[in-house]
């Protein structure tokens, strides 16, 4: 009774605060949303899949439900844009796996693995190359070690103690016989830092006249403690351990970001990150070099010195000068690759060799080898062997792709380019190479003489129809051998043979759970289905679910997804008040703006963030409403921002009123971080809806003035732009009811908590209704159960109040 009489309580408080003209800090504890909907939250999750290289068999990696926010709630260390458990060594919250099962691809059969840590938390998973072992990191409340499965006894065993340092990740590769190379914590960092009682003096920045313009990070370093706590995290030794867990130490200990095995195994390189660390700029950015040890760990050779990357031009398609994106190549046995950019890194300078990609082959002495020249910036190389290679390249501001057939045999000779289109064109997407293993255990293309193997989204008029194709590589046609026929929603998820006659996918429907199912189209035998993952959305399996299609003002053709309650009749039934939720995207052609994008056969899957909830309270939802702003040849889609956006509202709003489906008086427009932007500009620039959601949005566009989402001009350069798109400066316009949430933890780059806080302030003052939640703890996307429940029922209490039940 006393706890139902406390609920009763604070809901009263609740709305007592809601309805005021002007309230205080309010003292609620977490809610949670009807029943129906918290059921849906609490379904159990499908597992994971990973499959083997061979594709002989997959791992199903089972995960547990949401962290409780006491998990989330751990100490955390925030520095150089990375985010520290400082008790493991490792990263303050990731997504693990609990429990891990063999199954055979082509029987079917499972098999339980035995002796798996308790309480696991299991993650970083690496197959050995003969594909006998499967090696992993486990994380504990004080450290992470490295654990081996034998795949063939199915067990499991420890390796090592929690020794793994896995702040910048966890690089475990394999050796052909059978040894781990992994990244440990350095046995002899010694103790951590600790915070001086008072600071030994100003933190000072200076800069001697040079542009640097930097879009906004998070959690960066800020003063010397903050540079001492990150060398220590980032202290790292190489080490290498036999599946007897005897362990040998490679080369010299440093602030390693990452290690990486030759694919014959006679080298490594090691990245070391070096100082002068930056506070404007993340880890990612700091100065590095690029070293190549041989297996012991003894130099052989600096491969590059890459310094602090602070002074980058503007733009999108604006890089670093010197070599970047070193990699193996997977075709060879020891030979690295890269790219360089001759422009200097300045997308605004006009040049026909923009880029130039080298290679150099071990023992990497002498001058590196001009492979070939780019007029876009590279997007990076699909390797077959040393007579075939895919190189690809774009450009950001043009959304141009180009794909070019090379012959690494033949260096410096011109490719022949196979695929020109843009890369928001869905409709004429060949889509991407198909991958096999080779001797090393590499992953090379599937091909056979010209053709490769390639799988494709399959967009159309009618929605994503994915595809199985032999792409000729001379005559730059496809040929079709396999498409997923409706009412299924179904590609391919691995082939299994030389000639892409045998193949697994995942097939759905929807109200059919996602399942794998083997396929082979040479004996024309019926399909085998593999797995068996439950529903776990039983409650809304008779949801109607409808890709419908419509128009703007100006002719655009636009889509979105419909749900609507099981048998609901708009006929007989009436219209329903309507959640609207959308993400807008930016387009430099209306053609390719108006393709139909996604599929009305995919299974109804939820979030936590879905709008899809409230289908079980009555409302009809328009889920991923296309909010499309176009910018033809030399303009700027934003420079259209807010009338594009307006009218794709209203085209929508017209669409679901003209069904019958919804009344015009009771819809409400939501979104999530650049959908949290678009519905604030929304409610500041018409009065289509009866109320608003914005979750973890940007809304003073002056605090990120180098640039957002796909805003490539500075604030100084279109001024007018940033004003005019800035919720903030709109404050004043808005008369429709605002629900504001934000992770007080968000790290995600401009939707700084400052955001939403300096925004409800400026509606709060030009008399708005509206309302402002802080989630403990939270990031950009929320996490803990206790948010999850508590973000749903907020949402749900807004809609009911000033949508379903509005006057």
């Amino acid at each position: 009774m006393n706890n139902i009489f406390r609920t009763g309580s604070y809901i009263a408080l609740f709305w007592f605060l809601v309805i005021g003209e002007a309230f205080a800090q309010e003292p609620l504890s977490y809610q949670k949303p009807p029943q129906e909907i918290a059921e849906l939250v609490d379904a159990p999750l499908t597992p994971l899949v990973n499959f083997s290289r061979s594709g002989e068999f997959m791992l199903l990696l089972e995960r547990p439900g949401n962290p409780s926010i006491e998990e989330l709630a751990q100490p955390e260390m925030r520095l150089a844009g990375i985010r520290i458990n400082p008790a493991t060594n490792g990263p303050s919250r990731s997504y693990t796996i609990n429990n891990v099962k063999i199954k055979n691809t082509r029987t079917g059969e499972e098999t339980a693995i035995k002796g798996l840590p308790e309480n696991a938390r299991l993650g970083s998973f690496s197959l050995s190359k003969d594909e006998n072992y499967v090696a992993m990191t486990h994380t504990s409340n004080t450290g992470i070690s490295l654990w081996v499965v034998n795949l063939q006894s199915a067990e499991a065993k420890k390796l090592t103690d929690e020794i793994v340092n896995g702040v910048y990740g966890s690089d475990i590769s394999w050796t052909a016989d059978n040894q781990i190379i992994f990244k440990g914590i350095n046995p002899e960092r010694g103790v951590m830092p600790e915070a001086p009682l008072a600071p030994v003096g100003p933190t000072v920045q200076e800069t001697s006249g040079n542009a640097a313009p930097s879009r906004t990070y998070q959690d960066l370093l800020t003063n010397p403690h903050d540079e001492a706590l990150f060398a220590f995290f980032m202290d790292s030794q190489v080490m290498r351990t036999d599946l007897n867990g005897q362990l040998t130490a490679l080369g010299n200990s440093g602030l390693i970001k990452s290690i990486s095995a030759s694919p014959d195994d006679q080298y490594i390189m090691v990245d070391l990150l070096q100082k002068p660390f930056s506070y404007l700029v993340p880890a990612s950015r700091f100065p590095y070099h690029v070293e190549v040890w041989d297996k012991a760990g003894n130099m052989v050779k600096t491969i590059a010195e890459i310094p602090l990357d602070e002074v980058r031009p503007t733009g999108f398609d604006a890089t670093v000068t010197g070599p970047r994106s070193i990699s193996w190549r997977a075709d060879k046995p020891s030979t690295l690759y890269w790219v360089e950019a001759q422009d200097g890194g300045d997308p605004k300078v006009e040049m026909e060799e923009r880029e130039i990609v080298y290679m150099q082959d071990a023992p990497f002495e002498g001058q590196p080898t001009k492979l070939a020249s780019l007029g876009y910036r590279y997007r990076g190389i699909y390797w077959s062997d040393d007579n075939f290679a895919l190189l690809n390249e774009g450009w950001f501001a043009s959304r141009q792709q180009k794909v070019s057939r090379i012959n690494p045999s033949k260096p410096g000779e011109a490719g022949k380019v196979i695929i020109e289109r843009s890369s928001d064109d869905i409709y004429n997407d060949p889509g991407s190479p198909v991958f096999t293993s080779n001797q090393y255990g590499r992953n090379v293309i599937l091909r056979k003489g010209d053709e490769v193997f390639m799988t494709s989204e399959g967009g159309s008029p009618e929605g994503s129809m994915p595809y199985l194709s032999a792409f000729n590589t001379k005559s730059n046609s496809e040929r079709i051998l396999w498409r997923s026929q409706a009412p299924y929603y179904e590609r391919v998820a691995k082939v299994l043979n030389a000639d892409a006659t045998e193949f697994v996918t995942l097939k759905e429907s929807t109200d059919m759970q996602p399942n794998y199912w083997l396929v082979n189209t040479r004996r024309r035998i019926a399909p085998m289905q593999v797995t068996d993952f439950e529903n776990p959305y039983e409650s809304i399996k008779g949801v109607k679910k409808e890709l419908v299609k419509y128009k703007r003002n100006d002719g655009l053709d636009l889509s979105a997804t419909v749900y609507t309650p099981e048998g609901y009749n708009p006929e007989t039934d009436g219209p329903l008040p309507v959640l609207m939720w959308a993400y807008p995207r930016e387009y430099k052609s209306a053609a390719v703006a108006a393709q139909v994008r996604g599929s009305k056969y995919t299974f109804t899957r939820l979030s936590w963030g879905s709008p899809i909830f409230w289908v079980t309270q009555g409302y009809a939802i328009m889920d991923q409403t296309e909010m499309p702003i176009v910018g033809e040849g030399e303009e700027e889609p934003n420079d259209f921002f807010v009338e594009q956006l307006v009218a794709n509202a209203e085209a929508a709003i017209d669409f679901i009123v003209d069904s019958k489906i919804g009344d015009r008086n009771k819809i409400a427009v939501g979104g999530h971080s650049y959908g949290a932007f678009m519905t604030a500009n929304l409610l500041s620039h018409s009065d289509l809806f009866a109320a608003g959601i914005a979750r973890s949005g940007a809304y003073n566009r002056t605090l990120t003035p180098f640039g957002f989402q796909y805003e490539q001009r500075t604030y100084w350069e279109a001024p007018d732009v940033y004003n005019t798109m800035s919720p903030f400066m709109n404050a004043n316009k808005v008369k429709t009811p605002i629900l504001l949430i934000h992770g007080e933890a968000d790290n995600n780059s401009g939707t700084f908590p400052i955001q939403s806080e300096r925004y409800y302030n400026a509606l709060k003052g030009h008399g708005a209704t509206t309302r402002l939640v802080f989630l403990p703890h939270e990031s950009h996307g929320y996490s803990a159960k206790e948010s999850i429940l508590h973000t749903l029922y907020e949402q749900h209490e807004w809609l009911e109040k000033y949508v379903k039940n509005r006057e």
